[in-house]
């Protein structure tokens, strides 16, 4: 078969096609030849964008007929500042190295679920009965200590004593307080509250102790039991081992999957944490790809990692930090006027984008209305450091010397230096101010000896001055000459004459008390920034953590604090601002008390 097809003028070509046959790849290519320039960029856009079409398919149903799932198996390194001290439950809430271990380790008898939401763990389920004053939780089956051991409900018991115990010191004491727990069969036990208790639930997430290994520990050596740091729990994670350096400071620690594990196991069989003293070396050891990932580190740091290597995870948390202001320790703090110039005079915004590189929001709630839902509060006080300064002027503190920070000034009356009954033979500092006195005028005590000591010379000073003054000494009482006493008229008189004047000056300075920590070091310095141009003198102190807690937070003893507090998935201020709270081991940091509010607070916060 012969065809013929004229693509130019006074051209063809011919294409011989056997019978069942196609044209060979050479016969193909002479078709370029009888093209022009513009049909073979014509033809050449069209092929490139057939590829492209068929590739797009090709993906296409790729992505919608296949899924990706994680592998099961690998090692994970992750790099933590810090190290573990307490891979306890009824300690691990101080420390987030020993948190982070406690969570993958232990089991509570609910958890948080990847939502954040309260989830069901060790339990099997839970009912809220009588007016939400009874929790009934009944178990799932085959739960195993990594041991070995099974699991019972005399454990959870022993848990829950072992926290209400004040002998053990545990944090989580005050969530715990007034709740009795019975066993009601060998699978399920009910708590029991004195009153409603909303947020209780979210107390149940607190990890379960094997009693077996912990019950014959005494309350003072709980601390310092080996367990602390080689746990046994019932998690999707059991402890494997750790290493120290030379001076026996914890280097790393591993954990491995637990394969009797009562729920789904997890992707990873193998974590190791690796414990540096600071953030540069831990980004060092990232750099170096020595680690795979590290859990928190300052935002201006970022940058420091190469972002093809590195990705960084943020989430929105349900806690802020904040400065809390104690009156009781810094009775400058008293005064509405002062609290509200810091306020109006702390820059949040600038504290955001420079200590924090952006990496954050203002807080101008501590009940965090845009985690939870709630309202925006009515006030919001924003940055105004003329409305600070005037604040501060309505206080009384002025720059009175000139020397760039504020102080009040405050003129006293004449102080009585004259308080005794003085007489021949009387001695002490009080005499000596009689002389003194006396001795300004020299009709009356040309002597003007001052040796403390009452004698007759003082006597006959003290007669001239009686009668020079006798209008007001001697004759309200019908004497026409002196005594040579100091009784009530004649302190009078000398307390007018030689009582001094007082001026009690007030410097506006503060401490600012925070974490031995860099990211907060960083506000805590801008925040100093934001006072001193107000004319406050401010003072940064800073404390490792557990000496924070111990030293400083449990006593109350700081004027400012710059520390954070962490809310639940169910907001409940009682433990942060209930007036009960005010002393430890409650968590009310700002000695807050609303008296005229109380009796509207509800029956369980009672």
């Amino acid at each position: 078969m012969r065809l013929r097809s004229g693509f130019k003028a006074g051209k063809e070509i011919g294409l011989i096609i056997k019978k069942g046959g196609l044209p060979k790849f050479s016969q193909w290519t002479q078709t370029l030849n009888i093209l022009s320039k513009k049909e073979k960029i014509s033809l050449l856009v069209f092929l490139i964008l057939f590829l492209i079409s068929s590739l797009f398919l090709w993906f296409s149903f790729y992505y919608k007929n296949t899924e990706i799932k994680p592998a099961k198996g690998g090692n994970y390194i992750e790099g933590v500042i810090g190290r573990p001290r307490f891979i306890n439950p009824i300690y691990a809430s101080s420390n987030d190295a020993d948190r982070d271990l406690v969570e993958l380790i232990y089991s509570g008898l609910m958890k948080y679920d990847n939502e954040g939401k309260i989830a069901p763990d060790l339990a099997k389920s839970y009912e809220v009965k009588d007016d939400g004053k009874v929790f009934e939780f009944s178990l799932k089956d085959n739960i195993f200590w990594h041991d070995g051991k099974k699991f019972s409900i005399d454990d959870i018991i022993f848990t829950i004593n072992t926290v209400q115990n004040p002998d053990y010191k545990s944090p989580q004491r005050t969530n715990w307080l007034g709740v009795d727990v019975e066993k009601t069969n060998e699978n399920s036990l009910r708590f029991l509250l004195k009153n409603p208790y909303p947020a209780f639930l979210e107390n149940t997430t607190l990890k379960i102790l094997p009693k077996h290994i912990w019950e014959k520990i005494p309350p003072q050596n709980f601390p310092l039991a080996d367990f602390n740091l080689q746990p046994i729990g019932t998690g999707p994670y059991r402890f494997k081992n750790l290493t120290r350096d030379k001076l026996g400071y914890i280097r790393s620690l591993t954990i491995t999957s637990f394969q009797k594990y009562f729920a789904k196991k997890p992707f990873i069989s193998e974590i190791t944490f690796q414990y540096f003293e600071n953030e540069n070396d831990a980004i060092s050891a990232a750099k170096k790809e020595e680690i795979q990932g590290i859990s928190s580190i300052s935002s201006k740091n970022y940058k420091l990692i190469n972002d093809n290597t590195f990705s960084v995870y943020s989430l929105s948390l349900p806690r802020y930090f904040a400065l809390f202001l104690n009156p009781r320790e810094s009775k400058i703090l008293a005064d509405k006027n002062i609290r509200l110039a810091l306020n109006y005079g702390t820059n949040k915004k600038e504290v955001i984008e420079k200590a924090l590189s952006g990496k954050g929001k203002v807080a101008e709630s501590p009940i965090l209305p845009e985690i939870f839902g709630f309202n925006q509060p009515s006030k919001i006080y924003q940055f105004n450091q003329e409305t600070a300064k005037n604040l501060l002027e309505k206080a009384g503190f002025r720059d009175e010397d000139n020397n760039g920070f504020r102080e009040k000034i405050v003129e006293n009356p004449q102080a009585a230096v004259f308080k005794s009954n003085l007489q021949m033979g009387s001695q002490g500092t009080e005499v000596k101010e009689l002389q003194k006195c006396l001795a300004k005028d020299s009709e009356i005590y040309p002597e003007a000896e001052i040796t403390g000591v009452f004698g007759e010379k003082t006597k006959q000073a003290l007669i001239r001055f009686q009668e020079k003054y006798k209008k007001e000494i001697l004759e309200p009482t019908g004497l026409t000459k002196g005594t040579g006493n100091v009784g009530k008229n004649t302190r009078t008189k000398l307390n007018e004459l030689c009582g001094k004047p007082t001026k009690e000056i007030t410097p506006l300075q503060f401490s600012l008390i925070t974490v031995d920590q860099p990211q907060l070091i960083e506000v805590a310095n801008m925040i100093k920034k934001h006072w001193e141009n107000l004319g406050i003198k401010t003072e940064i102190k800073t404390f490792e953590i557990s000496k924070l807690q111990q030293e400083i937070i449990k006593p109350r003893a700081y004027g400012i604090l710059l520390f954070g507090e962490v809310l639940g998935s169910i907001p409940d201020p009682f433990s942060f601002w209930h007036s009960s709270q005010k002393r430890d081991p409650g968590l009310n940091l700002t000695d807050y008390e609303n008296k005229a509010k109380i009796r509207k607070i509800p029956k369980y916060f009672n």
